[in-house]
C-alpha cells in the first residue's frame, strides 16, 4: 500500500485482479457492477481504519466482557450517479452510516460540475464524511461536492475512488489540502475530453447501461 499524509494506494492482489476486470472493455455490465462493489469494500475497508472508538462492556452468552465500538456513525456521500455504485461496498464496511447525497453532472463543454441535488445533513463538523466517486478526472466534481459538505462544517473528509487521475488528486489538494484521498490506482493522466487514460471509460454507463449523467429535467431545457 503505497501512503502519504493525504494520498493512499490500495496494493494488494485482490484489488489488482479485480481492477484488471474492471478496466476490461468487454467486461459485462452485471459483473462489472458486482467488482465495483466488492473493490469499494476494500477501499471502505481501509478508509475507515482510523474512525474513532470508544470502550463498552457487553454480555456474552458466557461472561461480561470488554469491547469497543466505532463512536459515532460516519456519514458517506456519493456523488450521483456513479458513486452510487460504491456505497453497497462501504455499507458492509459500516452498515449503520448515514447516507447523504450529492448529486452533479459535467458540462461536456467547459468539463465545469453543475450541481442539481443535494440531500445532506445539516452539521457535519463532528462527523467523519466519505465522499463516493469512482473518478476523480478533472477533480471539478469532486471539488465542488467538498464545497458543499465543507459548508455543512465538514472538517474531516476522505475522498475514495477507484482511480484518480494527477490532475485531479491536484484540483483537490488545491481546494481542499486536509481531504485524504484513498483510491486504488493512480493514472497517467487525462485526455481531451477530460477522461482519464488508461482509465476504465465512464463509470456511470458502464454500472447502469445508461449514456448520460445529465438529469432529463436539464436534458429538456437544453
Amino acid at each position: 500500500m503505497a501512503v502519504d499524509s493525504h494520498l493512499v494506494v490500495l496494493d494488494h492482489p485482490a484489488v489488482a485482479d479485480r481492477l484488471a476486470r474492471i478496466r476490461d472493455k468487454e467486461t459485462p455490465m452485471a459483473v462489472f457492477r458486482e467488482l465495483v462493489v466488492q473493490v469499494g469494500t476494500f477501499l471502505a475497508y481501509e478508509a475507515t481504519r482510523n474512525l474513532p472508538m470508544r470502550d463498552e462492556r457487553v454480555e456474552t452468552p458466557l461472561t461480561d466482557t470488554a469491547v469497543k465500538r466505532i463512536v459515532a456513525r460516519p456519514v458517506v456521500a456519493p456523488i450521483l450517479r456513479a458513486g452510487l455504485g460504491l456505497l453497497p461496498g462501504f455499507l458492509q464496511v459500516v452498515d449503520d452510516a448515514i447516507v447523504a447525497h450529492l448529486g452533479f453532472y459535467r458540462d461536456p463543454q467547459s468539463l465545469r460540475a453543475v450541481p442539481y441535488y443535494a440531500n445532506v445533513p445539516p452539521d457535519l463538523g463532528d462527523r467523519r464524511v466519505f465522499l463516493l466517486d469512482p473518478m476523480l478526472a478533472t477533480g471539478n466534481s469532486g471539488v465542488a461536492a467538498l464545497d458543499e459538505l465543507a459548508e455543512r462544517g465538514a472538517r474531516d473528509i476522505t475522498f475514495i475512488c477507484l482511480i484518480a487521475a494527477p490532475e485531479g488528486i491536484r484540483n483537490v489538494r488545491g481546494a481542499h489540502p486536509h481531504v485524504r484521498v484513498v483510491t486504488c490506482a493512480v493514472d497517467r493522466g487525462l485526455n481531451d475530453h477530460g477522461y482519464i487514460v488508461p482509465g476504465l471509460g465512464d463509470a456511470g454507463d458502464r454500472m447502469f447501461g445508461s449514456l448520460t449523467s445529465v438529469p432529463a429535467a436539464v436534458r429538456s431545457k437544453a
